[in-house]
């Protein structure tokens, strides 16, 4: 489990997609490559129940393209699994053993229960919300889960999905107003027999394309100010708005939408009304958007049952940090010591009543330690620039958006002036008393990161006194840090404007300490 290699294959009811995957301990999980298909095999479903042999040659044709980048990339371990489409064929044995004998690839059939588990486990692994309902809308099957404290509760597979329901209820090439009314009322009827999620009150998480490409219309809609959509949170009357406002678009103008992939230009407003029915029922305050899914499901479950202490569903960033210090040049003991260093200052600072304690701002400020400075593996002179748009611009397994806003900005302070230009734009997001908070804490960061320019390690504790209204920092160290002297005597001032006292730093060798 050193190094492994595997490609996953999703065959589903809309799209086919194969993901190449690499993972190891330090780089964690990788993906390196994805292709997609759009075969919509639903469509290719008989009025007997067998796939006709035009999907089945599709499949096939699809498949063999798949194999021949599979080996190109040398990936030996393949995951093929089928779901809705291929489970609904009557013929699925046949089409299972043809795809065998005819591309090499051996495709595993999911049951409904096994489809939402492994969408839970790519939940579970990918986001911190601790209680919520996840929906997998698909081509041809809907799967619903419930999960409370990251442990699956219930579990529901519907046999319908965007593809099936556009062939029962749209006539042309999108949903109408009198079409979109029987909908609902059907799903609502659907969903009526999902006591176990009726009013509890907690959000809906979105799985797969559709929900990811909502958010993304949403996004552009309103100007979003960063990137990416995991852990992005739409409400109930933004969801209303946005179906509003695809209803009134012809089907060519959809295809044009950006943010919308233009082979679901036909099948979004399906999506956004069983969306919003699940919303209403469960009455939950917000809809997320999981950016993983089935495939990491599947590839999540692949390595943990060789490595079961690989992820941690209740620390989800680490996996994140881990991954993201190795990747841009930062050694793992480096990451610690600036943890251990920054948890050191800041209940100093606490103990002198300089702060008051809070557990979430010192787990905000170990996670912006870890990753504190990091664009300078991009350029040193503009390191705080390429680190807010690293950590600003990227998805962050583990924290929403506002959270990790907070985390760019401390972990690319520089200067006031600097800190002003980064957040001007979220000053709706975050208070202006909450600002002053993260600059003061982005302050203590760059001084700390002082503390071991030489990337050596050699600072081994921190200690605050107060004494005739000096603050005098007394720091321990293996020997004599030369460098970290210096760079702690330039980088002074900006811990004095955060204890408005003036500071004197004292050095000293460990086991010297007068």
């Amino acid at each position: 489990m050193e190094n492994l290699k595997t490609a996953i294959i999703d065959i589903g009811s809309n799209t086919i997609r194969l993901v190449l995957y690499k993972y190891n301990r330090l780089e964690g999980l990788r993906e390196f490559g994805n292709i997609k298909t759009v075969a919509r095999l639903r469509t290719y479903l008989q009025e007997n129940g067998d796939m006709s042999e035009e999907g089945i040659l599709l499949l096939a044709e699809t498949l063999s393209s798949f194999k021949k980048i599979i080996d190109d990339y040398k990936v030996s371990d393949i995951k093929a699994t089928a779901t809705a489409a291929i489970r609904q064929a009557r013929n699925n044995q046949q089409i299972i053993e043809r795809m065998e004998k005819e591309t090499g690839i051996l495709i595993d059939l999911l049951s409904e229960e096994e489809e939402a588990y492994f969408g839970f486990l790519a939940v579970a692994h990918s986001i911190d919300t601790k209680s919520a309902v996840t929906i997998d809308i698909g081509g041809g099957s809907t799967e619903i889960t419930l999960f409370k404290d990251k442990k699956l509760q219930k579990t529901i597979s519907f046999p319908f999905g965007t593809v099936s329901l556009k062939e029962m209820f749209v006539s042309g090439e999108v949903i109408s107003k009198e079409e979109k009314e029987l909908l609902q009322q059907y799903i609502r009827g659907q969903f009526e027999k999902l006591d176990w999620v009726k009013q509890v009150g907690i959000p809906i998480i979105g799985i797969g394309g559709s929900a990811r490409n909502i958010a993304q219309i949403h996004q552009q809609l309103i100007d979003y100010p960063i990137s990416g959509v995991h852990q992005y949170e739409v409400k109930i009357d933004e969801l209303a708005t946005l179906s509003n406002y695809l209803e009134k678009m012809t089907f060519e103008q959809l295809k044009q939408l950006d943010g919308l992939s233009s082979d679901r230009a036909d099948i979004i407003g399906i999506a956004l009304e069983v969306f919003k029915e699940l919303m209403t029922l469960v009455d939950a305050k917000v809809f997320q958007i999981s950016k993983k899914g089935l495939r990491e499901g599947l590839i999540y479950n692949r390595v943990l049952q060789s490595n079961p202490g690989a992820f941690d569903k209740y620390n989800v960033f680490e996996g994140y940090a881990r991954r993201i210090t190795y990747e841009y040049g930062r050694s793992e003991k480096e990451s610690i010591f600036l943890r251990l260093m920054t948890e050191q200052f800041y209940k100093e600072c606490c103990r002198l009543g300089l702060f008051e304690y809070n557990e979430k701002h010192l787990e905000l400020l170990r996670r912006a330690a870890a990753v504190y400075a990091i664009g300078e593996y991009i350029e040193q002179d503009s390191s705080s620039q390429h680190t807010f748009y690293l950590l600003a611009n990227q998805s962050i397994l583990g924290m929403n958006h506002v959270e990790r806003v907070k985390l760019a900005l401390l972990a690319s302070y520089k200067n006031k002036d600097y800190f002003r230009r980064f957040s001007a734009r979220f000053i709706t997001w975050i208070s202006r008393e909450e600002l002053k908070t993260l600059r003061d804490f982005g302050a203590m960061l760059k001084f700390i990161y002082a503390l071991n320019v030489s990337k050596r390690n050699i600072v081994e504790s921190i200690e605050l006194q107060k004494i005739d209204e000096v603050i005098h920092v007394i720091v321990e160290a293996t020997h004599l840090p030369m460098a970290e002297i210096y760079q702690s005597e330039r980088q002074k001032k900006h811990i004095e404007r955060l204890f408005k006292k003036p500071v004197q730093i004292h050095f000293y060798k460990k086991g010297e300490k007068k």
